[in-house]
């Protein structure tokens, strides 16, 4: 017989209605209780009293192998210009688009026009994203954006936010032709297909394709009409949708060129999809059931929040009927936990979603060296079922809509220590190995050309070397990546926690330890030690652990991680009786 359970872990002594643990120095307490919900999994499949069973209780996180997948997020066009001849530095005519700085005040600039990435420049430096022990890569769209910067909008200047005027399609989610690659990405030899080939062949990468279905591209507020913007074509170029530079009040029922979209603005003076009609849903499924084909392997879905549940509910089942293990996350850009669990639930798509309420908890506490490891606890919900699994869902501290993280080298180091050893599937932002940019918003440099010349320097970089070190670790142990995370001591300066998985004969037991502080740090465990051969996963240092042993005492180095690695199944009874009792 099956059953669910939930472990809640506190950080503070709390008296729980069913169970209570000892007060320790490392502060457990569990308690548990019965659920119906399938983030956690026990299957007793035996009495574990003794380190020889060869049964062992199931016990894991999520089952999802996805959860497996590290990821690194680039902007295209801010990456490495692998191609100079796809530039174009001549498109655009009265309204050019390549290299359209913003200066501030004190002289430091921003872009909104193309500098040159490209699939070319991705490919250069795959053998450098591989090296860092990520297993994916996600680009912003691929799709065609409009010829000309836009001439509509108030206009953009250094710092600004929310104006379109002035700004270009060099981010890709101003689509005109969601069946075309852009021109800028594509070369000769390397086309959508051939370069998501050798991102596989060749450097074991996983691609994220960025899928937009809310907005295309602006399409009124024009002085003058110009060619693209505004339009929608389909996979044999022929024009579907025209918003012909009217607000979208002025839009006609009556008009099959304006059918496509909503009479209501939304954002800016983009075009708004009408998620009510069939054609929409009809055009977008085959859109991107073609780019699948071609070698997507997974779909990250742009402003999901900004459509109801029933349109990403009928999309997603149209991709799934020919992908049925397709992943896909979804940008809800609220930092309400309630809120953004609601498009985990199979009746609104079952997608995961970028841990937005996570994003902050991460940055309060790395950004500031006075925080507190506590602070974290709040955004993991692993046991109280907001989320239909958490340990699924996209994990991060910053990307390409938000101010980069501000802190300094130690902070990026501490985040990424805790990003790939707790809960969730990592992705880091461009450049985030080398502190670039830091702390700087969409139009003061978040979007910044990083440059082949940054990529050099980033391999020396000492955030770039203690990431490959922890980004390996988890990729090389099944507890880091599907492990159920229990929590044993969160304080100001250090943490404490197990993954675990015992699933289908594979049993691993991850102790992670952590530092943010300047100096080393002890930690002393005093119960829930489980004997056996325990081993350090980036020294292979070997930790034998009696069972007459009361304590473990490790030592964890400034801005440091350690991880205690135990490849057999858990055999301390007080540690198993969370599994025992969940099933009562």
């Amino acid at each position: 017989m099956r059953h669910f359970f939930k472990i809640s872990c506190l950080a503070k002594p709390h008296l729980p209605k069913k169970s209570v643990l000892n007060t320790l120095s490392i502060m457990l307490l569990g308690c548990i209780s019965l659920s119906c919900s399938n983030t956690y999994q026990s299957n007793q499949q035996s009495t574990n009293s003794s380190t020889s069973q060869t049964a062992s209780t199931e016990i894991y996180g999520t089952d999802n192998d996805y959860a497996k997948e590290a990821i690194y997020f680039l902007l295209t066009d801010r990456f490495v210009d692998g191609d100079p001849n796809n530039n174009h530095e001549d498109q655009g005519g009265a309204f050019p688009t390549f290299d359209r700085p913003l200066v501030g005040e004190n002289g430091e600039t921003a872009n909104v026009g193309y500098l040159g990435g490209d699939f070319q420049g991705v490919i250069n430096n795959a053998q450098y994203i591989k090296d860092m022990g990520f297993t994916s890569v996600w680009l912003t769209p691929i799709f065609d954006n409009p010829d000309e910067a836009f001439s509509g909008g108030s206009p953009i200047t250094y710092g600004g936010q929310f104006k379109d005027g002035g700004k270009t399609g060099y981010h890709g989610y101003w689509g005109v032709n969601f069946f075309q690659t852009d021109e800028h990405l594509t070369s000769p030899n390397l086309s959508f297909a051939e370069f998501t080939q050798r991102l596989d062949d060749e450097f074991e990468l996983d691609f994220v394709l960025d899928i937009v279905a809310n907005h295309g591209s602006p399409s009124y507020t024009m002085p003058v009409n110009q060619t693209s913007f505004g339009k929608l074509y389909d996979e044999n170029n022929i024009l579907v949708a025209d918003h012909q530079n009217l607000h979208p009040n002025d839009l006609s029922a009556d008009n099959p060129l304006h059918q496509f979209f909503n009479t209501k603005p939304d954002i800016a003076e983009l075009s708004d999809f009408d998620e009510n009609n069939p054609e929409v849903l009809a055009y977008f499924t085959k859109a991107y059931l073609y780019w699948l084909d071609q070698g997507a392997d997974s779909i990250r879905i742009d402003t999901i929040r900004h459509m109801p549940h029933h349109f990403w509910k009928k999309l997603t089942d149209n991709l799934r009927a020919q992908y049925p293990d397709l992943f896909l996350f979804g940008e809800s850009y609220k930092y309400d936990a309630n809120f953004i669990a609601q498009h985990t639930k199979p009746e609104n798509g079952g997608v995961s979603v970028l841990d937005f309420p996570g994003r902050k908890a991460i940055t309060d506490v790395f950004e500031n060296a006075d925080s507190d490891y506590a602070q974290l606890l709040s955004y993991l919900h692993l046991t109280d079922g907001i989320y239909e699994n958490p340990y699924e869902l996209m994990t991060f501290y910053d990307n390409h809509d938000m101010p980069r993280m501000n802190a300094n080298d130690n902070g990026f180091i501490d985040a990424n220590n805790w990003l790939f050893t707790s809960r969730g599937i990592p992705i880091v932002y461009y450049g985030s190995e080398m502190n670039f940019m830091t702390g700087k918003a969409e139009h003061e440099g978040n979007r910044n050309y990083f440059g082949q010349e940054n990529v050099e320097l980033a391999k020396k970089h000492v955030i770039h070397q203690q990431l490959t070190k922890i980004a390996h670790v988890r990729k090389n142990n099944i507890a880091l990546q599907k492990g159920m995370q229990i929590n044993l001591a969160f304080n100001k300066n250090t943490a404490a926690f197990y993954r675990i998985y015992q699933k289908d004969n594979t049993n691993q037991t991850a102790l992670v330890l952590l530092n943010k502080s300047d100096a080393e740090e002890t930690i002393i465990l005093d119960d829930l030690l489980n004997a056996g051969t325990w081993q350090n996963a980036q020294s292979q240092e070997v930790i034998t652990i009696t069972p007459e042993q009361k304590t473990l005492s490790v030592k964890v180095p400034a801005h440091g991680v350690q991880v205690l690695l135990l490849n057999r199944p858990l055999s301390n009874n007080k540690l198993l009786s969370l599994t025992k009792q969940a099933a009562k």
